[in-house]
């Protein structure tokens, strides 16, 4: 053909299938081919018999092609056939070919004319084939025979499309000339592929067994309907010259002899038969594997380079190596004391943009979730006044008591330090489950070693309960200290005088000093605390229903605007009088959602009494209730006025000035135990616990590991890890090796224009009516000219490289229904 650079494009492209073909599905890459379709019995599996020469295919009535067959053509001097199945195994009698073929198909699909998608690839060696590339598919049918499923027809369809929607597959639609090609099949199949026609190549068989006074003489031609890339017509052994084991190459002689004999085709003999159309489909696959090659290059490049790291990971691994697996071993365990020390003291590399983890979210139990767990200890103001009522009069006894007796100030103190024990064990109790958390989330990547990963975790875990014990009884320790001596001396407390002088402030002073107690900013500073959406949830539908607003906290106020660029404000309300109160969450409801009210029972919004604001997580939900802690808004059972919640009023005026007395130091007193805590708590988690698990796992998780005497054992892989390992390897090898049978291929090839668009509209569909003028009724309709089949050129370069690069852009496919039924859905191309 003069063209021997484009000659070998075709065997370097099925090394790649064999390759590639090594990784199975995980590659997902589609290799240039062309895909035989056409109705049972159209003379598929003839066609492919007269490219090779031999007989070798099944044969017989019904479904006898039931997984697609691969069958790769390569041009030699000896002639032989290889199964990929088989590998290393030559096949010179053509009869066992066709045994195998039989064997193979009923592995899968058993007797009872099932089908599999498992395609059987088939290399033959011969000096008589051109260097080809076609997958025989199973023939449509549409209705089942025999013990045939019932859904044969969807099955069937639905294995043709999964080879012809790629985009990288040539169609050669197969039709019999002795019936309507308007209603072809094969030709209805490829039209929803390719709308355009631009891999479509249609061929006519049994043109010896048309009526007679009839030919098909203006659809070879390519003038009754057309397509782009034309038809090209073919004559086949009858059955009687199969019954009677006519040779093949007697039969492509007299082949030969009906076009250049027949009046209707004599003219256009040198175009027909299966010779030309070998070497039409040489032609046209290898133009097409030219055009597909670049961007099958690119997708090759970017899956290496995707392996690289992760391959020579596993490359320095050996299995059977004793210092490879203990080198394997310390580099293991130092990479996750590395990604344990980045997980709680911060990094910069490989941020998590989604969620907190680590130390983040331990920053948020120490400065939020703690503050929040105290407040939560607060005795409401009935019960405290209550309290201290009893312990006044119990301490005076049958007396009345003529002064303020300060044993009942650290009877309640003493009361109150004792409740925090409460809140500081699930604090440790948080900060140790974070701990755990952020250690499984290390040893993750230990999951190739099983034993390895079930040592480890479990002597971390070991340490982490060793130091959460350590760290409980010190806090613990802390308040027994607290406990031990009540320092009234202590610079912040206010003492008896000026607790005197508190008794005569306005409520809210008294709020401001509350809010100072429990070291709260004081509103007097405008300092904004917190931003971001949240959603009122409880306006009506006829007002606008739930609404999201852009919303900002500072010691004075929360304020909402339309959005976050802050210019168009919906509302200001003062925190003055606000308390905060729980909702449960609504049925079916994502949102976590808190209410504010005023406790004066004023309302909060236009005619609203509360205002309930809803987030979209828990994280936040506990981020805005310890933001408005600070800001001074309480829950709501803290109570800042004399005679809120309903508490009783005392009648006796000495006993009620000796109660506010003993609550305002309780308050001061409290106030400098909260901010020690506050203080303390983090400093003492950091010590006994965080960074002491994170020194050990540094220095002393190896030698523990290496104690246990079975550090062989331990760095035994998992079946699955090895199963990877050897995927990814040999995935890895064929990607290079692919490359280097692309790198092969020479680019001074030579290659032919794609014929012009013609009018394919004359495809029908099920809802159109049965075309009446066809070939096989003799009349001709001349419907539009188009041009003659693509000739291959003997010699010559020609420049244009049109080919099928535009296949790559047809992402936007016009996909019609197919007849009869409705096929399945076209798979998507990777």
């Amino acid at each position: 053909m003069g063209n021997r650079g484009m000659e070998e494009l075709i065997p370097l492209v099925n090394r790649l299938h064999e390759a590639l073909g090594t990784v199975g599905q995980r590659c997902s890459l589609h290799l240039p081919q062309i895909a035989v379709v056409g109705g049972q019995s159209a003379g598929k599996s003839s066609v492919l018999e007269n490219f090779v020469g031999r007989d070798f295919l099944p044969r017989g009535s019904g479904i006898v092609t039931r997984r697609p067959l691969v069958l790769q053509l390569l041009n030699s001097n000896t002639e032989y056939g290889e199964f990929f199945h088989c590998k290393g195994k030559k096949f010179t009698d053509f009869d066992e070919i066709h045994r195998e073929i039989e064997t193979e198909t009923r592995r899968l699909t058993g007797s009872n004319k099932g089908i599999s998608p498992v395609p059987i690839t088939l290399k033959i060696y011969s000096p008589h084939v051109l260097n080809l590339t076609l997958v025989d598919l199973p023939g449509i049918t549409k209705v089942p025979v025999g013990d045939q499923p019932a859904d044969i027809e969807y099955q069937i369809r639905d294995i043709i499309m999964q080879y012809i929607c790629k985009e990288n597959c040539l169609v050669l639609a197969v039709t019999p000339a002795n019936t309507d090609l308007a209603n072809s099949d094969a030709l209805k199949l490829a039209k929803d592929v390719d709308p355009q026609g631009q891999r479509t190549i249609g061929v006519i068989t049994k043109l010896d067994l048309m009526d007679k006074g009839t030919d098909a003489r203006e659809i070879l031609e390519n003038r009754l309907l057309p397509l782009r890339r034309g038809y090209i017509g073919v004559v086949n052994r009858s059955q009687k010259d199969i019954d009677g084991k006519k040779d093949i190459m007697a039969a492509l002689e007299s082949e030969r002899n009906f076009f250049l004999s027949h009046p209707a085709y004599k003219h256009i003999a040198e175009h027909m038969g299966t010779p030309y159309l070998q070497r039409i489909l040489n032609q046209q696959l290898t133009n097409h594997i030219r055009d597909a090659l670049p961007a099958f290059r690119n997708h090759l490049q970017s899956q290496l380079l995707a392996l690289n790291k992760e391959a020579e990971e596993y490359r320095k691994f050996s299995p059977d190596d004793v210092v490879r697996r203990t080198k394997t071993l310390l580099q293991l365990v130092q990479r996750m004391a590395v990604d344990f020390e980045k997980l709680i003291e911060g990094s910069g590399d490989k941020v998590d943009t989604v969620n907190l983890s680590g130390g983040a979210r331990i920053n948020k139990i120490f400065h939020e979730r703690f503050p929040n767990e105290l407040i939560k200890t607060e005795s409401d103001e009935r019960k405290l006044r209550q309290e201290i009522n009893y312990a006044i009069r119990n301490i005076h006894g049958v007396r009345t008591g003529l002064f303020t007796p300060d044993m009942a100030f650290q009877a309640i103190v003493k009361k109150q330090i004792s409740s925090l024990k409460g809140p500081c064990i699930k604090f440790i109790d948080m900060v140790s489950q974070e701990l755990v958390t952020t250690v499984y989330q290390c040893i993750g990547k230990l999951s190739a070693f099983p034993q390895l990963r079930e040592e480890t975790e479990r002597i971390i875990i070991t340490e982490i309960r060793e130091q959460e014990n350590k760290c409980r009884e010190q806090v613990l320790l802390l308040i027994d200290i607290q406990l031990a001596y009540i320092n009234t001396k202590h610079e912040d407390f206010i003492g008896f005088t000026n607790s005197q002088h508190l008794n005569n402030q306005s409520n809210l002073n008294s709020s401001a000093q509350i809010a100072r107690n429990q070291g709260v900013a004081s509103r007097s500073n405008r300092i904004v605390i917190q931003k971001g959406w949240l959603t009122i949830s409880n306006i009506g539908i006829m007002k606008g229903g739930a609404k999201e607003f852009w919303f900002i906290l500072s010691t004075e106020s929360l304020s909402w605007y339309k959005d976050g660029k802050e210019k168009e404000k919906k509302y200001m309300l003062p925190l003055d009088n606000l308390k905060l109160r729980d909702v449960e969450k609504g049925f079916m409801s994502s949102k976590f959602v808190f209410a504010i009210f005023n406790t004066e029972l004023r309302n909060v919004y236009k005619d609203y009494k509360c205002l309930e604001l809803a987030c979209n997580s828990q994280e936040e939900l506990d981020s805005w209730k310890a933001s408005l802690l600070r800001a001074g808004v309480y829950p709501e059972k803290i109570a800042v006025g004399g005679q809120e919640n309903g508490a009783q009023p005392i009648t006796d005026p000495q006993l009620e000035r000796q109660v506010e007395t003993i609550r305002n130091l309780v308050d001061s007193y409290m106030s400098i135990i909260y901010k020690t805590m506050r203080d303390l708590m983090p400093k003492t988690m950091m010590h006994f616990m965080i960074n002491s698990v994170k020194e050990f796992i540094s220095s002393e998780l190896l030698a523990q590991l290496y104690a246990l005497g079975e550090c062989s054992a331990l760095m035994d892989e998992s079946p699955e890890q090895k199963q990877l390992r050897e995927e990814v390897l040999r995935k890895h090898s064929a990607l290079k090796e692919a490359l280097t049978v692309i790198g092969e291929i020479s680019s001074s090839t030579f290659t032919t224009p794609l014929p012009p668009p013609v009018d394919s509209s004359w495809i029908q569909h099920l809802s159109s009516r049965h075309r009446t003028n066809s070939a096989t009724d003799g009349r001709s309709v001349i419907r539009a000219n188009a041009p003659p089949v693509p000739r291959v050129s003997p010699t010559g370069p020609n420049s244009s490289s049109d080919g099928l690069q535009q296949l790559t852009s047809q992402h936007n496919r016009v996909t019609t229904s197919l007849p009869r039924r409705q096929p399945p859905a076209i798979p998507g191309v990777k």
